[in-house]
């Protein structure tokens, strides 16, 4: 697997990057939550090893970041002894396991190799979705009509993926913010009416008139034409 190995302590990455070598992994390092939410991005990476304490941005929050571009990627957080209020967080966030420090080398082997094998028996949400004459490429926060190539937002793109994950239902307000914005976000349902207005104007070949998410009275959204 391509695996990205997130933590600050130098002598720990050093040996976790050997380590995961060692086993015929492919490693990328970073040692900051902010160049690991920007390199968990890559729709190359098959899994992150993602330590909780890291300057410039908590691993929770890279996850919770990390989640909402890439709700499959496998993330094994890496957590401080007896530091269960963490655990919660990470897990409760969207992280798939956790390892307690100090661990065991073939405890970690053992549950990446089980994350991995997770993953690949999932079925795969694309990447790609092509819908009323609009490429949608999720992967890399993008869409396309016509000519035109038009960049999307870490939100936009959550929300397309949320909405289209639950296609055969309409989806509430509160739930795009749970959802998107995150189980603590402290706004008020108009921030997904303004969202989606801006990513209608982006993708809708009319925005007055949507295909691609459309309006449902008295609940909020769904996907596709009503």
């Amino acid at each position: 697997m391509k695996i990205l190995v997130v933590e600050d302590d130098l002598l720990l990455r050093d040996g976790l990057v050997d380590l995961l070598k060692g086993a015929g992994h492919t490693v990328d390092m970073v040692s900051d939550g902010l160049a690991a939410t920007k390199r968990g991005m890559d729709p190359d990476l098959d899994l992150v090893l993602l330590d909780i304490m890291l300057p410039k941005l908590d691993g929770v929050e890279v996850c919770h970041r990390l989640r909402k571009v890439r709700p499959d990627l496998p993330i094994l957080m890496l957590t401080a002894k007896g530091a269960e209020e963490d655990k919660v967080r990470g897990l409760s966030i969207g992280a798939d396991d956790y390892v307690t420090k100090p661990f065991g080398t073939r405890e970690l082997l053992a549950r990446i190799a089980a994350l991995g094998r997770r993953a690949k028996s999932a079925p795969a949400e694309p990447e790609i979705i092509e819908v009323d004459g609009c490429r949608l490429d999720l992967g890399h926060c993008e869409a396309r009509r016509d000519s035109r190539i038009i960049p999307l937002t870490p939100r936009e793109v959550g929300i397309l993926r949320w909405l289209h994950r639950h296609k055969a239902r309409a989806v509430s307000r509160s739930e795009l913010l749970e959802q998107v914005w995150g189980a603590n976000a402290n706004m008020e349902t108009r921030t997904v009416d303004v969202t989606i207005a801006n990513l209608r104007q982006k993708i809708e070949r009319d925005h007055s008139d949507p295909k691609i998410v459309f309006s449902v009275k008295g609940i909020g959204y769904a996907w596709g034409e009503p």
